[in-house]
């Protein structure tokens, strides 16, 4: 039962906390070793810009709220 745990892929909500858990730099041994023998990396590649890029726009969000908030 565990071999075929361990040959299964990731599922997405697997990758999203792996990919979450490695932006802010607290991912555990066992997930990092979970993540390179069952995760492909085209799919982290892919969730990484996606993350980034919301990160970005939701740091651009706010500071332009701040600013208009404060009539710069």
């Amino acid at each position: 039962m565990k071999n075929q745990e361990e040959n299964k892929p990731l599922t997405l909500w697997e990758m999203l906390q792996s990919v979450l858990s490695a932006a802010l730099g607290v991912q555990s041994g066992k997930n990092r070793a979970r993540d390179f023998s069952r995760g492909k990396p085209s799919h982290f590649i892919i969730l990484g810009v996606l993350f980034t890029a919301i990160f970005v726009l939701t740091i651009f969000g706010i500071v332009k709220l701040v600013l208009h908030l404060a009539g710069v």
